[in-house]
């Protein structure tokens, strides 16, 4: 899916040529990219130049690509697809546990690349407002797919895109239980069989998010599933 307008994409590698590789691939699409060849020099950029994307090697100087991913992710909600030469499971859970949105094995090809870049683009919510769903709310929760955001009274929440993918699906029940399997699909739509254990991680950090702003609470249901209930009583 072409993309509506250039992006800036900050691109995080200690392999020159291959940063060199990734900018010749994303420029053909008219695409910004903003270099670093480690960890410190990427969260740094990332705070100072606030790219629309970030890909991430995990192998780097410095903080590895786990430890930029977690300080990215605390820092902004930028997609982040993770570039990688390893390919073991443990890599990808890990990666997708800390929040990165996407993890593309090298070697790989333009077409590929570009196509996780549509795709993770796309479900940030950069794609025409026709396409998405409308506005849903839960116990003051309010969201608004046409923007991608969701608030709570006027208390904005920042949140990654797939966290506000699986908020979305526990608002759209309406209270009651989603299943693991079917939250983990809303979360991770581009994956056939997403991993459960992905869903802890991503949902303590969209609890913590939503008591922060006195939103209402995500509520486990042991071995089935989730779901949202109003806010404690404070």
């Amino acid at each position: 899916m072409p993309m509506s307008r250039p992006l800036r994409i900050l691109v995080v590698d200690d392999d020159p040529a291959m940063v060199g590789a990734i900018t010749a691939l994303v420029g053909t699409e008219g695409h910004q990219v903003i270099t670093a060849y480690d960890g410190l020099t990427a969260v740094r950029r990332f705070r100072e130049e606030h790219p629309d994307l970030v890909l991430l090697d995990l192998a780097m100087p410095g903080p590895d690509g786990f430890t930029v991913a977690g300080q990215i992710r605390a820092a902004g909600s930028a997609p982040i697809i993770v570039v990688s030469g390893e390919s073991s499971e443990g890599a990808k859970v890990k990666a997708l546990g800390i929040g990165a949105d996407d993890y593309l094995v090298k070697p790989f090809g333009r077409a590929e690349l570009l196509a996780r870049i549509a795709a993770v683009m796309r479900r940030a919510g950069r794609a025409d407002a026709a396409d998405l769903a409308g506005p849903a709310a839960f116990e003051g929760l309010n969201l608004d797919p046409a923007r991608h955001e969701a608030a709570v009274g006027d208390r904005l929440l920042t949140l990654t895109p797939t966290e506000y993918r699986l908020l979305e699906a526990l608002v759209r029940a309406g209270g009651d239980l989603v299943p693991h399997l079917r939250l983990a699909r809303a979360g991770w739509p581009a994956e056939h069989d997403p991993d459960l254990l992905w869903l802890k991680p991503h949902l303590a950090r969209l609890r913590a998010k939503l008591d922060e702003v006195g939103g209402p609470a995500v509520v486990a249901v042991r071995g089935v599933g989730y779901r949202m209930e109003p806010a404690p009583a404070r």
